[in-house]
Formats: C-alpha cells, structure tokens, sequence
C-alpha cells in the first residue's frame, strides 16, 4: 500500500501559486450536491466525503490513499467502500479515473458529459485536463463515421510537464 501523503500541503507544481485550495473543494463539493440532485442522485455522507478527499488532494489519488484518509474518521472504513463510493463519482461524472497511474481526480466540469482529456506527467504524474471542444468535436465527428459511440471516458496524453522537461534538460 502506497503511504498516505499530507492531504493539507499545498501542490504548486499542480497549481498555480495562489490558488485556494479550501474554495476549490466547497466548489467541487457544492456542484457535486447540485448535479446529484438534477439528476435523481444520491450522493450520500460517505461518497461526500470520498469526494473532498479526491479534491482535496488536488492531483491524482490512489484508491489505498482515500481508504487511509477515510479510516482516519470511520473506523469501519474498507476496500470496498470506497470502490463503490469511487465508481458512483465516476458514473456521476464528478471523478475521473487516471487508469496509467491508477488514481482518480476531481472533474471540474460535472455538469456535463464529456471526453475527459488529460495530459499526464510521465516523471511527477503531473495531471492537467484539458477541455479542448475542438478535440471534442473531432473524436465525435471521427467516432460517427466508423459507426462508433464513444462512452464518456478519458483521454491521457503522456509527456514531461514544464517544470520536468527543464530539469531533463539540465
């Protein structure tokens, strides 16, 4: 199992410098509630939870690391809780899954459904999603001519973030 990090320090190489984080996550947490309950939702105490813990971590967080996060407060937290909690979030739209790195992230953009793109730091598992509408339309536009529909899902573009293609160089 991964060791738990310090959920509360801050991630500049994620974010830029002065970014608030604590407004961040009661955002994330409120059009969470929002999008749940237009769409007949139950985002339940537990599932609230696991999603603060997600946003809270502001970068790609793996399932063991929300399972010793939530432990910290329930003592009968286990594996399956937050698997499930975790494929409710991804199904609502309000998580996404980084499958190369085996962590989930927030959506910052819930309300609506979409090919979540991303690009993912091979040194530092940096994550940014894009959403880029252009790369939207094409995959559509691609996916009709072939006959196929794409189910919401992600995209993950693998390369060096600035910051580690700069100490690559060095």
């Amino acid at each position: 199992m991964a060791k738990p990090r310090d959920l509360e320090s801050t991630h500049a190489h994620s974010h830029a410098a002065g970014h608030d984080h604590a407004a961040c996550i009661v955002e994330a947490v409120r059009n969470a509630a929002e999008v749940c309950a237009d769409r007949g939702l139950n985002l339940t105490p537990v599932r609230r939870r696991i999603l603060e813990i997600v946003w809270r971590a502001h970068e790609p967080i793996g399932a063991y690391e929300i399972l010793a996060e939530l432990a910290k407060e329930r003592d009968k937290a286990a594996p399956p809780t937050v698997y499930r909690a975790l494929e409710f979030l991804i199904d609502a739209g309000l998580v996404h899954r980084i499958d190369s790195l085996n962590a989930f992230i927030g959506c910052d953009k819930p309300a609506r459904t979409h090919v979540a793109q991303f690009l993912v730091c091979r040194k530092c598992h940096r994550v940014v999603e894009i959403d880029d509408p252009e790369i939207n339309r094409l995959l559509a536009e691609k996916s009709l001519a072939a006959g196929f529909r794409i189910e919401p899902t992600s995209l993950e573009i693998k390369g060096l973030c600035g910051d580690c293609e700069d100490s690559h160089s060095d």
